[in-house]
């Protein structure tokens, strides 16, 4: 039972470092155009984060709580899968590098999964398959939206001067901004409930997500929203002004289409990166500028990244278990 706290806890704390290494995916755009001051931002970010946990069903967290199958799952391979994320998470945070802390986390629960098993047959492929699949599709999901949303803004606004236009965005960038922070918090502390709800599971504590007690969607909501109210402004930094110069005109777009994408993501149940969302909507609402308005070397790097993620993760979790298994662990 005492390990069941260790891993309970660690788990906060991954969620906790999941708030501030994503802090910039919901505060880059607000802040890089100054609609908000940095402080302002984690704290408008880190409000709708919380609200989030009385506006959606736990749909996410069941299925990353599915991603091995139940006979594989041990406290030890979920202590081993969010040791790696962990470690994923902070190094990419000191480098500055937005990867996905969704994948992160899924690939280390698949890692030490396949490590007990001894296979990859402990992987619930169908559960597992629609993240992978989003690894692409999320990004350019969000950009489609994003230059849609741009150009048929563009379509409205196009008789109004400068000026009114950018007095009228940098409102309504408070609320795609708050928008897509619900999303946020909607789709990734339900990651860490569906791995809480995978320790208990393996400890017949509960025989459903159904069944997960009330205090842990509360602590895991809490737990991000504390995290992002830190922020991470060295991953700010690379997507609120790297990638592409933004306005509020094109801030809202970038918001709005990955919050869109994001709602949808958690109504049919798939765990997304909503780092990749963000990040294509980003170059959506810079395409409409012209290819050269977005630094592609700096997308390309933020891409690798996203491809090395889930098996660097799972690689190092497998590690991570079987040294510890080797250790006498249990």
């Amino acid at each position: 039972m005492q390990f069941l706290y260790v891993v309970i806890i660690l788990a906060l704390a991954f969620d906790f470092i999941n708030g501030f290494h994503d802090a910039a995916n919901s505060i880059a755009t607000v802040v890089s155009t100054k609609v908000l001051t940095p402080f302002q931002a984690v704290i408008w970010a880190a409000m709708f984060n919380f609200i989030a946990y009385w506006l959606f069903e736990l749909k996410v967290a069941d299925t990353v709580s599915k991603t091995v199958k139940t006979e594989h799952i041990t406290l030890l391979v979920v202590f081993s899968g969010l040791v790696a994320a962990v470690i994923w998470n902070l190094f990419t945070w000191w480098k500055g590098i937005p990867s996905s802390s969704s994948h992160t986390l899924i690939g280390g629960f698949a890692g030490a999964g396949i490590a007990n098993a001894g296979g990859f047959f402990a992987v619930q492929m169908d559960k597992i398959m629609p993240t992978l699949y989003f690894i692409v599709l999320a990004p350019v999901i969000g950009m489609l939206v994003s230059y849609i949303i741009h150009i048929i803004s563009l379509h409205i606004v196009r008789r109004s001067s400068p000026g009114k236009v950018d007095r009228i965005f940098r409102r309504l960038q408070l609320l795609s901004s708050a928008a897509y922070s619900l999303g946020h918090g909607g789709n990734d502390a339900q990651k860490v409930m569906g791995i809480i709800a995978a320790a208990m599971l393996s400890q017949h504590m509960i025989g459903d997500i159904k069944e997960l007690p009330t205090w842990v969607p509360f602590a895991c909501y809490s737990a991000i929203a504390c995290g992002t109210l830190f922020g991470g402004w060295r991953i700010v930094h690379t997507m609120g002004q790297k990638i592409t110069k933004l306005r509020p005109f094109e801030g809202f777009s970038a918001e709005t289409a990955g919050a869109l994408t994001l709602f949808g993501a958690q109504h049919f149940k798939i765990p997304v990166s909503t780092t990749h969302t963000i990040t294509g909507a980003i170059v959506g609402a810079g395409l409409t500028k012209g290819a050269s308005a977005v630094k592609w070397g700096v997308t390309l790097r933020l891409v690798w990244a996203w491809v090395l993620t889930i098996p660097v993760s799972a690689s190092l979790a497998a590690s991570v278990f079987l040294l510890l298994r080797y250790l006498g662990w249990s």
